[in-house]
């Protein structure tokens, strides 16, 4: 059987350059050849999924395998964006992995409750930061089994 295995897009909205610079250090020295792209709020993810404004191009803007998404973010946070995400027949399959910094449990119940697959608080180490990527890996591009991209 010929299968051809395509790298699964990774979408990440994160507010904090920081956090976003670690996370693509960490995707790197993980040797994830995933393509990995950043959006900034709620908003701007939303734009890209739906390939609005300045994401109209698909080239700019490929479907996402996975979304990391960070929950406080200016504009439109990440739970509106979740629950946004989870009510659209074409976005809501995406698998979308909270990666903020809350361990609220009240936070952790809502995103779970919108729709949310995973639910990770984000290390305060790089090397933390590492093997949550490293786990997510395994996890997500190895063992589960995706639908494919439409």
């Amino acid at each position: 059987m010929d299968k051809e295995i395509k790298p699964i897009v990774i979408l990440m909205a994160e507010d904090d350059p920081d956090d976003r610079y670690l996370t693509k250090e960490a995707l790197s020295e993980s040797r994830i050849a995933n393509e990995l792209y950043f959006v900034e709020d709620g908003d701007e993810l939303m734009h890209f999924l739906k390939r609005t404004g300045k994401y109209q191009n698909p080239t700019d803007s490929p479907r996402p395998g996975i979304i990391l998404l960070d929950l406080n973010m200016p504009k439109k946070d990440g739970r509106e964006a979740l629950k946004e995400i989870k009510a659209d027949e074409n976005l809501k399959r995406i698998p979308v992995i909270i990666l903020t910094t809350s361990d609220a449990e009240e936070d952790v119940l809502k995103t779970y409750n919108l729709g949310a697959n995973s639910f990770i608080t984000k290390p305060v180490t790089f090397s933390g930061l590492l093997n949550v990527i490293k786990v997510l890996e395994n996890y997500w591009f190895e063992i589960v089994r995706l639908p494919k991209n439409n």
